[in-house]
This record gives structure tokens, sequence and C-alpha cells, in this order.
């Protein structure tokens, strides 16, 4: 571990890099285009620094024209959070960018911070789909209680839910998911909820696409925990987390996973590209086409 440390310091200190990928491969017709990505927050009562209003300011171009290489159809977002302490949570500053930019989507799973957590929009394409019933529930013993603290009392934690209708009525059932990183028992207690949760859509044959950061690799147990329960990982080549420098170190921890009558239409596909020579966030965009049986 300290060999690992150093290595990680030395690498970071140094800005050595791996090398950017490919532009992403159009999708097919007739596919759905379908995404994560973890964006990262923004301190609001920071001017300048990492993460600060001043680093978004700074890095908002390159988060917008990553979102227009990916084109999506449906796109998840995780700590999509503007923030301070006191703050009521009103302020979004990365989401409401992106629908001023992009006015051809609307953002589900959003809404009064007061009665919905907002962190995790998933934006949809309005020319494509219709919003049914968003919904949350958080990784808690009382997931049904609004930013209720995690199993082992850490932070809040939670995903959030949409169902959208296609224009002949197929609905498509997505669920949105930010797993803790430090707690392995806080992951695998929330993957366990998830089952649960999920359970009655994947009895009935829904189709269920489940997509976020599960700070957790395809082979681990929390992934093993959400497979067991009926969802199918599309393997994810390479890293999707990169230290916000380019430092593909370990395995893909962002995900997208799907259950009922639905095919991918070929190999996920991951976004390491800078734009204007900035990384629009630590996290790649992680894209995948699929179509609905």
């Amino acid at each position: 571990m300290r060999h690992f440390l150093t290595l990680l310091t030395a690498l970071v200190l140094f800005g050595c890099t791996a090398p950017e990928g490919p532009a992403l491969s159009p999708p097919p017709p007739g596919s759905v285009r379908v995404a994560t990505h973890n964006v990262h927050y923004i301190v609001l009562n920071e001017a300048t620094g990492p993460w600060s209003v001043g680093n978004w300011e700074d890095r908002r171009t390159a988060l917008d024209a990553a979102f227009k290489a990916v084109a999506p159809d449906i796109i998840a977002f995780q700590e999509m959070e503007s923030f301070a302490r006191g703050d009521d949570g009103r302020v979004n500053l990365a989401r409401d960018w992106l629908l001023a930019q992009n006015p051809g989507y609307a953002a589900g799973a959003s809404g009064d911070s007061r009665t919905f957590p907002s962190t995790q929009p998933i934006l949809y394409r309005t020319d494509r789909f219709t919003l049914l019933n968003p919904g949350w529930f958080f990784f808690s013993d009382t997931p049904d209680v609004i930013y209720s603290r995690t199993f082992d009392g850490s932070y809040p934690a939670f995903a959030s839910t949409v169902r959208l209708a296609d224009a002949d009525g197929t609905v498509l059932n997505v669920v949105n998911v930010h797993f803790e990183y430090k707690s392995g028992s806080n992951r695998t207690a929330s993957a366990r909820l998830v089952a649960e949760r999920m359970a009655p859509l994947i009895a009935a044959g829904e189709r269920v696409v489940l997509t976020g950061d599960l700070n957790a690799m395809r082979g681990s147990p929390t992934a093993d925990i959400l497979r067991d329960a009926g969802f199918t990982f599309l393997p994810v080549t390479g890293s999707t987390y990169h230290f916000d420098r380019g430092i593909n170190l370990f395995g893909a921890i962002d995900h997208i996973a799907l259950s009922g009558p639905l095919d991918a239409t070929g190999p996920v596909q991951v976004l390491r590209q800078r734009f204007m020579g900035r990384w629009p966030s630590d996290h790649y965009p992680v894209v995948a086409d699929i179509t609905l049986r």
C-alpha cells in the first residue's frame, strides 16, 4: 500500500497521464443512447481552488462540449450539486447550465430540494421521451425519509429514479445511484436496497436501466448483489475515474446495467477527452447504446 501511495503521489505531482481516447462512434439507428457521468460537486463559498465556483466557470464549457459529444437520449448525473454550508440546495449551477445550453432536454428526478433531492438529475431528450413518475429513496434504514443518513451514519446518499415513455408508449425505467466510496458495508447494504426496490419491476419483466457511480468494480460483491437481482452489467474497458488529470490507474467504477427486454447494440464507450484543454470532471462519461425489445 505504501508503494502504491508513493506511485500515486508521483503521478499526481508530475502530471503523468494516459493518452486521451478517441471520439465516440455514432449510435446505431433506432437505438437509445444512455450515459452516466459523475460531474463533481461545486463549492459555492469558494471563489478559487479545486471545485470552486472559479473552477466551475473554467470547466463548464468543457462539460457542455462533453455533453454534446455524447449526444445522449438519456444521461444520469452524480454529484451534480452546488453547495455551501447553510444553503437551501436550490442552486444547481451545472444542471441549470446544461439545460440552458441544450434546450432539447429536460431534467427528470429533479425538483424543489426541500421535497426532492436534486443532485442526481436524469436528463432526457424531450422529442423522444415523456416523463412519467420520478422518485427517490435513500440508502438508509429509513429510505423514504429525505436526506436520511446512510446505514453507518455517514453523509446521505440516494437513488434517483424516472419512468420514461417513448412515442409508442414503451416504458423505460432508469435508476441512478451513487454509492459511498469509503465503506464497503455501506455499498453492499445500498446495493441490497436497490435490488429490493427494483425487484417488483424486474419480476414484472419491465425494462430497467441501472446507471451510476458504484465506487465498485464489475466483479465486486456490490455488483454481485445487483447481478443476482437480475441486472446484467455491460463490460467497461479501462478506468472511468481519472483524478481530474487523465490518470487511469484502476478499472471502471461507473457502470450501466440492464434488466428486462433490453439489448446493448455494441460495446460500452468511455469518452476520455479534454475539451478546450480542460477535463469536464474527474470522471469520464460512460455511454451505451441499447434497443428496447
